[in-house]
C-alpha cells in the first residue's frame, strides 16, 4: 500500500501528490515558500525509494562498496511562479537531468493541475563517511536509466 503514498513513475518522471494543509500556509493563506522545499524533498526521497524498491540488491551492494552512503543537496535554484493555497492538491514532479561522477542533477516542478507553480534544479552529491565519493557504476547506470 505504500507505493501509492510514494507516488509513481510515469514516462521517466516521478509524480507525488501533496495536499496543502493550514500548517503549510502563512498569514495570507498561501503556501509559505520554505514548505515547497519540504514537498520537493519528499518527492526526491520517494523517487529514490521507488527506484530502490525494485533494486534492493543494487542498494545493498552499494552499501557494501561505500558504507554509510547518502545523497545530500549540494545546490538548488528555485523559481516561484504562482502561489498555492490551502486545500490545493499539488503534483510534485521529479526527474533526473544529468548523472556525473559524484552528483546527480534533478529537475523538479510543483504543479496544480497543468499549471507550474514552482520550478527547481537540484544538484545532489553522493557521499560516504562524510565525503563526496564517485557514484558506484551500477547505481550510476540505474540513475541514468531515466535520463533522456
Amino acid at each position: 500500500m505504500t507505493a501509492h503514498l510514494d507516488g509513481e513513475v510515469r514516462d521517466g518522471r516521478h509524480h507525488m501528490q501533496v495536499r496543502v494543509y493550514y500548517e503549510d500556509t502563512d498569514f495570507s493563506g498561501i503556501v509559505y515558500h520554505a514548505n515547497y522545499l519540504r514537498f520537493m524533498e519528499r518527492g526526491r526521497t520517494n523517487h529514490l525509494r521507488l527506484m530502490g524498491a525494485e533494486q534492493h540488491a543494487l542498494f545493498a551492494e552499494t552499501e557494501v562498496e561505500t558504507p554509510g552512503f547518502a545523497f545530500v543537496v549540494r545546490s538548488m535554484q528555485l523559481d516561484f511562479l504562482r502561489p498555492a493555497r490551502m486545500d490545493d492538491v499539488l503534483d510534485v514532479v521529479t526527474w533526473p537531468v544529468a548523472v556525473k561522477g559524484a552528483s546527480i542533477t534533478l529537475a523538479q516542478e510543483v504543479r496544480r493541475g497543468e499549471e507550474v507553480l514552482v520550478k527547481a534544479q537540484v544538484r545532489v552529491a553522493f557521499i560516504s563517511e562524510g565525503r563526496a565519493q564517485p557514484i558506484p557504476k551500477a547505481l550510476r547506470l540505474l540513475l541514468k536509466a531515466d535520463v533522456a
